[in-house]
């Protein structure tokens, strides 16, 4: 229970309800006290549930007691979904027991399920499509890596009098090297920003058009930017390398 309380022997008989998480969310009910219109008539909200994961069916429903629902909403008496919550170590014992206790003369007509099962399915899933999208950015941070250094090797080749020059005028190696890896790094990082900038916008457009809250966590931003400047520092590491280790000499004299 979230709020208020459970059905009891005096409730059960008067048009009180008790609703479920989702339920009250969509009615925009917060608290007791106030009536709701179900079956054509008015009932009472005496208790709001809180969230159940294992029964989200239950979320959405209004429960009554049984003697209110025979006289009010046609019950017949006869449930078809009862639930069963038991220790961890008693399931399996209490599972094959259940459709002989609920049903004695045909036991095989009742279905025993166990929520816990669909959870652990839906939890592999989700880790299984998360894991699909790690492999989807790290294909595509290697891609981009490739693409950078890519970029940088034919700028070295056709700057090579630009380097040639600078080492003639006193340029050190390590300059030449800093030089080249600065271009490298700055070529990610705007690389990375834009994708980041991309994707939040995509995120967002998608989030409104499903009518959810938007939510971008800063922290999913900088990891991506800070992602690209490593990818940029080792994809530049050997065109800046190629470019110090260019004899003045040789780089002048390339048509």
């Amino acid at each position: 229970m979230a709020k208020g309380t459970w059905l009891n022997d005096a409730t059960s008989r008067q048009p009180a309800v008790v609703l479920g998480a989702r339920a009250a969310e969509r009615l925009g009910i917060t608290r007791t006290g106030v009536r709701v219109w179900m079956g054509g008539r008015w009932f009472t909200v005496i208790g709001i549930l809180g969230p159940m994961p294992l029964a989200p069916e239950i979320e959405r429903s209004a429960l009554v007691g049984f003697p209110v629902a025979e006289e009010e909403l046609g019950f017949d008496g006869h449930p078809t979904t009862l639930y069963e919550r038991s220790a961890e170590e008693a399931v399996e014992g209490v599972r094959e027991v259940l459709p002989r206790t609920v049903n004695p003369e045909n036991p095989s007509e009742v279905e025993v399920s166990r929520p816990s099962d669909a959870l652990a399915a839906k939890a592999a899933a989700s880790g299984a499509f998360t894991n699909l999208l790690l492999g989807l950015g790290a294909v595509a941070l290697l891609v981009g890596g490739v693409g950078v250094a890519n970029t940088m090797v034919i700028s070295v080749l056709e700057r090579r009098k630009e380097i040639g020059l600078r080492r003639s005028l006193g340029a050190t190696r390590g300059q030449v090297r800093v030089q080249f890896l600065s271009e490298s790094l700055l070529l990610s990082a705007l690389g990375g920003v834009a994708g980041a900038v991309l994707g939040a916008l995509a995120t967002i457009g998608y989030a409104l058009s499903q009518g959810w809250p938007p939510v971008v966590p800063p922290w999913s931003i900088g990891g991506a930017v800070g992602a690209t400047l490593v990818i940029g520092t080792v994809a530049g590491l050997y065109p800046a390398m190629r470019a110090a280790r260019l004899s003045p000499t040789v780089a002048l004299s390339t048509s």
